[in-house]
């Protein structure tokens, strides 16, 4: 080396040195920083020194250090702070008696290396990495809804998880049923991309795209976010998932609902199903019991057949035929037995029967079922038992026995399954009613609705003996209800009306007596008199209860009053004559005369 060569050496070292005792920042041998960690909003605590240090703070610069470039934020002279004009203007204050500056509302642009100088006793120096953290807001997760085909040749999209404001960013982990997925070439990958907030923060989102398979129609995904805070590690999680999953079928198959033994007038349902998604285009086919072949049955649009009400007729073999649109394959199921148990055609023997009072009748109960039969009679008109099986004997007839008996026939395997069949039964006689006579009150120029009614076999006609508007109501087969609208005319009055019924075996009559109710206003109105609730009794009009009259008490007690005192100025007449044997002379007679 020359000479010149070692001026040049000799002029370089003496000019780092002088640089080094000039205490110009960033320029003497750094040593590592001291670490700080702050929170997003919080408030970080900068000290110029370790805790320890006895280094006079009475007048210290303070520098924000950003891409190696020291910029004065702060000064401190005899114990007083100084904040320079820029970012941190109005976000600075001194603490701990001028050794701590607090930096407020920490954002993600504050993390950096902040400088402390001091100049007395001597120059020294202290740096501050300022570190901050920010927690990301729940993940949220969104599932592809288009799905997934199995048939996929490459990994397609299943979810993408974003998490937002968070600081520093975050890491993402997916999962399927609680277990962490890595990538995979051609079957897994994971593709994450970050979005800087103008706040500074981050916000992370990661699009999950695999190959999936028929065993992941069920599965569950989830993404965790893994981050640090001062406090330590942390983690959020994603709800779970679940993508659609498309796979052709492999089998179909039928279900009836209800479950159990079927009966006619069940609501049934043949459904037809498959494993595949989504679900082949279904139709179903029922076998034709003449020609043997399968023949479709009308069907809704998701192929289920329904029958309502269920009749013995739709028993038989079905079975479903699934067809896959995009394969073109179509998939048959094993046939299965529908079994709709029934009763039907109950039949009463006799028909119609009829029997003369005092005589005896049997009737007896059929029916059709593809089960065991238990066969009861019940009386119409009161429901009561009268025999457990198919035959009923009638002993010994009498008029009121006619009317409706009903035999039920159940099949006790099939709960709820039944079927009945009313017959009337005819005793032969003349009409019968009630009562011969009946009295009413009414008053006259009224409308009066008269009612009659009569039973018998044959079925008895009732014709009234005064002008009116009648009609008839056929209350059962053997009795009728006549019903007749007169004006209560001064002659009604007089007459009273008559209904006769009539058949081939006699007659009767009932005699209605119209009495005139004073209290019964003028005006022209209708009253109607229905029968009594029995059913075969008379058709005789209600009777009105009689009003009192207070008129009549009155006049009643003024007559008695004046009687009272005519008798009693009688009896003082006779008294003041000596008529009277009231007094001693008269008892002395009476007395005379009995011992006579």
């Amino acid at each position: 080396m020359g000479t010149s060569g070692l001026i040049c050496a000799f002029l370089l070292a003496s000019c780092c040195c002088c640089r080094r005792v000039a205490g110009v920042p960033g320029e003497a041998e750094k040593p590592a920083p001291e670490l700080l960690e702050v929170e997003v909003g919080g408030t970080a605590l900068l000290k110029c020194g370790p805790s320890h240090s006895q280094s006079n703070f009475s007048h210290v610069d303070w520098f924000s250090v950003h891409k190696e470039k020291p910029t004065l934020i702060f000064r401190v002279r005899q114990g007083q702070g100084q904040s320079e004009p820029g970012e941190y203007q109005h976000r600075l204050h001194l603490q701990d008696k001028g050794t701590t500056l607090a930096l407020t509302h920490i954002t993600p642009h504050d993390e950096r290396i902040f400088l402390c100088q001091g100049k007395r006793p001597r120059s020294q120096e202290h740096r501050v990495q300022l570190r901050v953290y920010k927690a990301p807001e729940e993940p949220t997760i969104q599932v592809n809804p288009l799905g997934i085909s199995v048939n996929s040749e490459e990994p397609e999209e299943v979810a993408t998880c974003v998490g937002r404001n968070g600081y520093p960013l975050p890491q993402v982990i997916w999962y399927k049923n609680g277990r962490p997925l890595k990538e995979e070439k051609n079957r897994v990958q994971i593709q994450s991309f970050q979005i800087v907030e103008s706040s500074g923060l981050y916000t992370l989102q990661s699009v999950l795209k695999a190959q999936l398979a028929k065993e992941d129609k069920d599965a569950q995904f989830y993404c965790e976010l893994s981050y640090r805070l001062p406090s330590g590690n942390h983690m959020k999680e994603s709800p779970e998932v679940m993508v659609p999953v498309f796979y052709p079928a492999e089998r179909v198959w039928l279900e009836v609902e209800p479950e159990g033994m079927l009966k006619e007038g069940d609501r049934v349902e043949i459904r037809c199903l498959a494993d595949g998604n989504p679900p082949p285009h279904f139709s179903i086919s029922k076998q034709n019991l003449s020609t043997k072949e399968m023949e479709e049955e009308s069907t809704d649009d998701n192929g289920i057949l329904v029958l309502e009400p269920a009749q013995k007729e739709h028993s038989g073999l079905y079975e479903c035929q699934g067809l896959d649109l995009e394969t073109t394959v179509s998939l048959l199921s094993d046939q299965q037995e529908l079994l709709v148990n029934y009763v039907s055609d109950v039949r009463v023997s006799p028909a119609a029967p009829e029997s003369q009072e005092g005589s005896s009748l049997t009737l007896t109960c059929e029916a059709e079922s593809n089960q065991d039969l238990e066969f009861q009679w019940l009386r119409e008109k009161t429901g009561k038992v009268l025999e457990r099986g198919p035959v009923l004997q009638l002993r010994n007839l009498k008029r009121e026995e006619g009317g409706g008996y009903r035999c039920v026939a159940s099949a006790p395997s099939v709960p709820g399954l039944n079927r009945t069949q009313l017959v009337n039964v005819a005793i032969f006689g003349s009409p019968w009613m009630t009562l011969r006579e009946r009295k009413i009150r009414v008053k006259e120029n009224t409308m009066l609705n008269l009612s009659c009614e009569a039973s018998g076999h044959p079925r008895p006609s009732i014709i009234w003996n005064v002008d009116g508007t009648a009609s008839e109501q056929d209350q059962d087969p053997q009795t009728v209800l006549s019903i007749l609208s007169v004006l209560v005319t001064p002659e009604l009055l007089e007459t009273g009306a008559k209904c006769v019924a009539s058949n081939p075996l006699g007659e009767n009559v009932t005699s209605i007596i119209l009495e005139l109710d004073s209290n019964r206003t003028n005006s022209l109105s209708t009253s109607t008199f229905s029968p009594p609730a029995r059913a075969n009794s008379t058709s005789t009009e209600r009777k009105l209860p009689e009003p009192e009259s207070k008129g009549v008490v009155i006049v009643a007690v003024t007559v008695c009053v004046l009687v009272l005192a005519v008798l009693g100025a009688v009896l003082y007449f006779f008294y003041k004559k000596g008529k009277l044997p009231c007094g001693r002379s008269g008892k002395q007679e009476m007395e005379r005369n009995t011992s006579i």
